[in-house]
């Protein structure tokens, strides 16, 4: 279990000063580090201005601790080495940020997913750094217990245990029991952790700083980062913060059956102490307990992966820090969640426009897709995206070659990675908290089950969202899936509902009706007349081809008979394809007759319907009368100057039917 939660303030310029003559607009530097609550550059930067000494003396430790590791890059680059040692300098800088402390510690763990800033191998290795430290002594922790609760706590917890349970770098965790019984875990922060946390980010932000102005292969902003960063570590910092996340998350997500989320006693909660409910259980990653207690951890994943989906697409607020300690399996066979410190926003553009871009994947469509990349802020609207869009279907063309059963998102993450890496691309902060929880939660998953894919097990909840999901924007999408180059894609229809059937709280009555309405509204017009001209175009096939049927029948010689052609391929395969959905809406659960009976007379009370009614009779009467007109008027039988043993007819290439 863990948590967060920073020594650090609410910014001086939120709040009016009024000291004597210091009118109420100016901000003084804070005094005292318990003054500054949430993340504030300005006001760490005035408090540390006033401490040089202090800031100097860290200097001296951080050069000392890196100084290994930079002569040895500058004797790869002396030596031609560089891409040799690559491993061994990766493995170097992991040991020397662990070395350095918290606040760096935690820098490696943001940069093992910023694919623009590091190379793929280097991230690679980053991955495992680990945050666990020796525990600190208990008198401490007390001690801190008391100030933040206000009671000593042998008056509120009727046992802690002896020791420390757990020990990280931001905190250790106790297991408890309250005078009232409950079993709790309670979390207890370091000592000295704001100072040396935030002592840290004032460096590092001057060091970014620094680097952005004058190394000129970073194009990302790294002071914008770092202060994404500072922002997140202080909410990590702060245990009353994430007793709200815990809380929230619970409202969000709590009422599925297999999800569980612990309690928190907010009465027993501070910025330094954080008391929850305690969950007995066993990490999803021991394979034979699960099978010993009857538990199939592969459906626990499923789980996992269906929450995480909700988590990102539906509701935007999601655990970014899925590892297995923080994931356990309740002797019921739950998903139980801990550790809400480190949590993440994703706003509804970026949610739908994350969708929009796998539709574009899916079609193709990498000019589009790398127009998502510069609404989604990968990219700046000023980049040249003509190299790029190669590059994408390059990256994306493999991937898409397999079937969704068989796409690994590790190696498409990988891949692209190494795309992000090469050209200008800029990872937003809630985009690399994003890839974190995926490839962590798809890594425990292929160690449950090797041959488990977390995409094909998404894809169902992505089939269902843009069946059954009424915003504009993934209504744009659904359309801009279903239609291609003027044409009907009915085998992609076809898939999305066999997918989105054996989603859970698929609702086809739902879809239908959202279909309608949104089919017989003012923004469904253009797919109204798509849906017509298609309907036309499928039966002047049908009709042509039944026609074929009976010229054959009678025996019909060509001389006897002018030859109506068509003047396109003559297949049955939509036909097929169309019967085929009716089966699969046919079998779909919770779909019966009193559904249709009670969809039929809203079809034909809307006038829009009469409209498509009209225009599918226009459209096939207008290719039959072109049709005609080609064939009989346009293609004439040459005069004959004398008698010949045959007839020879000159046909000129078919005019496409209106």
């Amino acid at each position: 279990m863990s948590a967060a939660s920073p020594e650090l303030l609410s910014r001086p310029s939120d709040r009016p000063i009024t000291v004597d003559a210091v009118p109420a607009t100016v901000s003084l530097p804070p005094e005292r580090l318990e003054d500054i609550l949430v993340y504030d550059p300005e006001a760490i930067a005035a408090f540390y201005k006033r401490r040089p000494l202090q800031i100097f003396f860290r200097l001296i430790s951080i050069v000392w601790i890196a100084l290994g590791y930079v002569l040895g890059l500058l004797w790869d680059k002396i030596t031609g080495r560089k891409q040799i040692n690559e491993t061994k300098r990766a493995v170097s800088l992991r040991i020397m940020l662990t070395r350095l402390g918290p606040a760096y510690i935690k820098v490696g763990q943001a940069l093992s997913t910023r694919p623009d800033l590091v190379s793929p191998l280097t991230m690679a290795e980053l991955v495992k750094l680990q945050d666990q430290l020796p525990p600190f002594p208990n008198e401490i922790a007390m001690r801190f217990i008391e100030e933040e609760i206000g009671q000593p706590p042998s008056s509120v917890y009727d046992y802690l245990s002896p020791s420390p349970i757990a020990a990280a770098s931001l905190g250790q965790v106790y297991k408890g029991r309250l005078k009232t019984g409950e079993d709790v875990a309670v979390k207890v922060q370091r000592p000295g952790l704001a100072d040396q946390i935030t002592k840290d980010i004032y460096i590092i932000r001057i060091l970014a700083n620094w680097a952005t102005r004058n190394i000129k292969q970073i194009r990302s902003d790294l002071v914008s980062i770092v202060d994404e960063f500072g922002t997140r570590i202080f909410e990590e910092m702060d245990y009353t913060h994430e007793g709200e996340n815990a809380e929230r998350f619970n409202a969000l997500y709590g009422y599925l059956p297999e999800i569980l989320v612990p309690g928190i006693y907010q009465q027993y909660t501070g910025r330094r102490v954080l008391t929850m409910e305690w969950i007995e259980g066993i990490k999803l990653t021991e394979l034979e307990e699960l099978k010993r207690r009857g538990i199939n951890p592969t459906h626990v994943i499923e789980v996992g992966v269906q929450c995480s989906l909700r988590q990102l697409l539906e509701h935007g607020f999601f655990h970014a820090d899925p590892h297995p300690g923080n994931l356990l399996v309740t002797p019921d066979g739950k998903l139980a969640y801990l550790d809400f410190g480190m949590m993440c926003e994703v706003e509804p553009y970026q949610r739908y426009g994350l969708i929009e871009a796998i539709v574009h994947m899916v079609n193709r469509d990498f000019e589009g897709l790398a127009q998502d990349y510069v609404n989604l802020e990968f990219l700046t609207p000023d980049t040249d995206l003509r190299p790029i869009i190669p590059a994408l279907a390059g990256v994306f063309n493999n991937a898409l070659g397999a079937s969704v059963a068989e796409m690994n998102l590790k190696s498409i993450t990988d891949e692209f990675s190494a795309l992000m890496y090469e050209y200008p691309f800029r990872v937003p902060a809630y985009y690399a908290l994003i890839i974190r929880s995926l490839v962590t939660l798809d890594g425990i998953a292929i160690t449950v089950d090797p041959d488990f894919k977390v995409l094909s097990k998404a894809y169902p909840y992505v089939a269902k969202r843009l069946l059954s999901d009424p915003a504009p924007q993934l209504r744009s999408s659904l359309q801009d899936l279903l239609f291609q180059d003027g044409s009907f894609r009915w085998n992609r229809l076809e898939n999305l509902l066999k997918n989105a059937k054996s989603s859970e709280e698929y609702d086809l009555n739902t879809v239908i009706d959202q279909t309608i309405g949104y089919l017989f509204s003012d923004r469904g017009e253009f797919l109204r007349v798509r849906i017509a001209d298609e309907l036309a175009k499928e039966l002047d096939k049908a009709g042509y081809g039944l026609l074929q049927r009976v010229t054959q029948a009678l025996r019909l010689t060509e001389d006897s008979q002018p030859s109506i052609g068509y003047s396109e391929p003559v297949t049955t395969s939509s036909w097929e394809q169309f019967a085929r959905i009716l089966g699969i809406i046919r079998n779909t659960p919770g779909l019966n007759a009193a559904t249709i009976t009670s969809i039929l007379p809203k079809l034909i009370a809307q006038p829009e319907a009469r409209d498509i009614g009209r225009r599918v009779v226009n459209g096939v009467a207008q290719r039959a009368i072109a049709r005609i007109i080609r064939e009989v008027l346009v293609t004439a039988p040459e005069p004959r100057s004398a008698p010949t043993p045959a007839t020879s007819v000159v046909a000129l290439p078919p005019v496409k039917a209106a």
